[in-house]
C-alpha cells in the first residue's frame, strides 16, 4: 500500500513527484494485492472499499470517458468512505468519484466494461456507488500535518441494498497513545487495501503488478508523532505491507480489546518493502474534519 496514485498519463509525472496520485489500472493483472510476502485475501473486511472515479482522458470534460479504481478507504459509518485527500483532489473537471466494497473490485470494472462498452458511466454504476466528496480544506498542508484527509459521503440505503457490512470503529481521542512509547517495537497492526504488490525487477526494470483485490497483511509498528503513524513492512519480521493503490486504505489497531482504525495510509518508500506512513485518526485536526460527517467516539 503506498501513497502515490498513478492517474492518466497526462498527470502522471506531477502526480508522482507530488505523492498526489493514487494507482489507476488500465488493465487487469491475475495477481494479489499489497506486498504479496506475508499477505492474504481480505474478503471479510466488507468496510473495506476502493474509490472508483470516472473521468476525462480526451480534454472533454463534459463527457467522462474512462473509469478506474484509484484507491482505497474505508467505511466509518453507514453513509460515510473515508479515504486520502490526495485520491479525490487534481482531477479534472466532471470527475465523478464512486465507492465499491467488491472483494476483487477489478474483476468486476472488466466485467462490467464487456457488458457496457464505451459506457465509462454504466460500467462504474455496475461496480460502485456514486458519491460527494470532501476533501480537507487545508490540503495540502505542512510536512508535519498535510491534512492528507477526505471523504465520500454516500446513500446509505443504496450502500446496504448492495453489500453487508459493519462500518470501522474510529479511534477515541488521543487513543493511539497507547502505542507509544511504553508498547514495544513490534506491536501488531493489519493494513488493507487493492494496491499492488512490492517491486519486482525485470529486463523493462522495475514493476508493481498485481492490484484490484482485497487485500490484508499485518504490519508492525515503529513510531508515533502528532500526526503520523509509521509502520514496520519487513518481511523477515513476519510483516506484509502496503503499496501504490493503498492510499486511503485502513490500518487497524487492536486496542483495548476492539479492532480501532487507527490510521489511513499515505506514504511509503517507493519499492514498498520497508515502511508505511498512516495519517492518525485520533488526533484534534482529523477529529475536527471528521465530526461533520460522523459521530466520534
Amino acid at each position: 500500500m503506498r501513497a502515490i496514485r498513478l492517474t492518466p498519463t497526462r498527470k502522471r509525472t506531477a502526480a508522482v513527484a507530488t505523492a498526489a496520485a493514487a494507482l489507476a489500472l488500465a488493465a487487469a493483472v491475475p495477481a494479489t494485492a499489497i506486498s504479496s510476502y506475508n499477505s492474504e485475501p481480505a474478503p471479510e473486511r466488507t468496510e473495506v472499499g476502493a474509490l472508483v472515479v470516472t473521468h476525462d482522458h480526451d480534454e472533454d470534460p463534459a463527457t467522462p470517458d474512462r473509469v478506474d479504481w484509484v484507491c482505497s478507504g474505508t467505511m466509518i459509518d453507514r453513509d460515510t468512505f473515508l479515504t486520502a485527500a490526495h485520491c479525490t483532489t487534481d482531477w479534472p473537471a466532471g470527475t465523478r468519484f464512486h465507492v465499491s466494497l467488491e472483494q476483487d473490485v477489478q474483476a468486476a470494472l472488466d466485467a462490467a466494461a464487456e457488458e457496457h462498452p464505451g459506457a465509462p458511466a454504466a460500467v462504474a454504476a455496475a461496480v460502485a456507488v456514486e458519491g460527494t466528496e470532501h476533501n480537507h480544506p487545508a490540503y495540502p498542508g505542512p510536512s508535519s500535518d498535510t491534512h492528507d484527509i477526505s471523504v465520500v459521503e454516500l446513500p446509505a440505503g443504496e450502500m446496504a441494498r448492495r453489500w453487508d457490512f459493519t462500518p470501522a470503529t474510529l479511534p477515541t481521542a488521543g487513543q493511539l497513545e497507547a502505542l507509544s512509547p511504553a508498547a514495544p517495537n513490534g506491536t501488531g497492526l493489519t493494513v488493507v487495501g487493492y494496491g499492488t504488490q512490492e517491486a519486482q525487477r525485470g529486463p523493462g526494470g522495475h514493476t508493481h503488478p498485481g492490484g484490484g483485490v482485497r487485500m490484508k497483511a499485518p504490519t508492525g509498528f515503529n513510531a508515533l508523532d502528532k500526526t503520523w503513524v509509521r509502520v514496520s513492512m519487513i518481511g523477515a519480521r513476519g510483516n506484509g505491507g502496503a503499496c501504490y493503490g493503498d492510499s486511503g486504505g485502513p490500518n487497524f489497531a487492536e486496542l483495548d480489546g476492539k479492532r480501532v482504525l487507527a490510521g489511513t495510509t499515505i506514504t511509503g518508500d517507493a519499492p514498498c518493502y520497508a515502511t508505511n506512513v498512516a495519517y492518525r485518526l485520533d488526533t484534534p485536526g482529523a477529529r475536527a474534519f471528521l465530526s461533520p460527517y460522523t459521530d466520534l467516539p
